[in-house]
């Protein structure tokens, strides 16, 4: 059952992408994956990505993953985001005025530790915090968070990214893709609200 099939604020949202209120420098993606990953915290770190890891990852979640998500996966399989990426400019948002925080990066497999998730935790956590079903979940916890939005391109195409406040039923359209979501990225201390 999709519980957030339709929702004005997520077509509103790609509008308001490109507003004077959410415009800011956009890095371009290899500038984001060299800086990428916070220098001294490992919380959230997974065994490195394999091959066989990625193909299982997307039998179990039905769909292929963006190439840009494994490349940053392969330089480290999830973990804490470095500050200077650390949240998505959002117009619209009700977590803030003008942006989404970005915290970490869920890595692809099963958890070293307790408390740590992954891209392949989607189906459980779709399930237990009633979730859209063609999404596949990348940041986030609980109240909110940041997925893969599969519902209209399909299994194998490119997903537009959206967050998802599940505490206030709530959703935007973050990025057309995967790599513009990325580009957007900047320090949430740059931010008003």
């Amino acid at each position: 059952m999709e519980t957030f099939a339709f929702n004005p604020c997520r077509l509103l949202s790609a509008v308001r992408l490109a507003s004077p209120a959410t415009m800011r420098r956009v890095a371009p993606f290899d500038e984001v994956a060299a800086g990428f990953w916070h220098e001294t915290i490992t919380h959230g770190m997974l065994s490195p990505l394999t091959q066989d890891v990625v193909s299982a990852a997307e039998r179990v979640l039905g769909v292929t993953l963006p190439d840009d998500l494994l490349r940053l996966l392969r330089i480290q399989n999830g973990g804490v985001v470095a500050d200077m990426w650390d949240a998505c400019p959002a117009e619209g948002s009700l977590y803030a005025d003008d942006h989404v925080p970005f915290e970490q990066l869920f890595g692809i497999g099963p958890a070293d530790h307790a408390n740590v998730l992954s891209v392949l935790d989607t189906p459980y956590l779709v399930q237990e915090w009633v979730l859209p079903t063609r999404c596949v979940l990348f940041s986030g916890q609980g109240h909110y968070w940041v997925a893969l939005d599969y519902r209209t391109c399909g299994s194998d195409a490119a997903p537009s990214v959206v967050w998802i406040d599940n505490e206030m039923g709530h959703e935007l359209q973050l990025a057309p893709d995967f790599r513009a979501f990325v580009e957007r990225l900047a320090p949430s201390a740059g931010f008003a609200g």
